[in-house]
């Protein structure tokens, strides 16, 4: 992440040892590891929350791309309707027109 090397960790190192002295090292040493344990899992989390907000993001997108699906069906399913319907008007339509065919045949006569 930093590119910091063995040789970079050393030279920290000692510097601190003679700022700090050997005795209070230790506890120096414990206090920065907790330190940077805790802040790898603080990133660690941080990118899990962002990963999952990519998720669900995703999750949402799919959702809505399904339920403009489920409207075009309707839309059919509605548009089919209409037509049986028109179809059926026709036929009635048709019926009634050979119906009045025949009587006025009928009264013709």
């Amino acid at each position: 992440m930093f590119d910091i090397g063995f040789w970079e960790f050393a030279l920290i190192g000692v510097i601190t040892l003679i700022i700090v002295g050997p005795e209070r090292m230790p506890t120096i040493a414990k206090t920065v590891g907790n330190y940077i344990g805790k802040t790898k899992k603080f990133i660690t989390k941080i990118q899990e929350d962002i990963g999952n907000e990519i998720e669900s993001n995703k999750l949402k997108e799919h959702l809505d791309l399904e339920d403009k699906n489920t409207n075009i069906v309707e839309l059919f399913k509605e548009t089919k309707e209409s037509i049986n319907e028109i179809k059926r008007d026709v036929d009635i339509f048709e019926e009634t027109e050979e119906s009045i065919d025949e009587i006025k045949h009928s009264i013709n006569k």
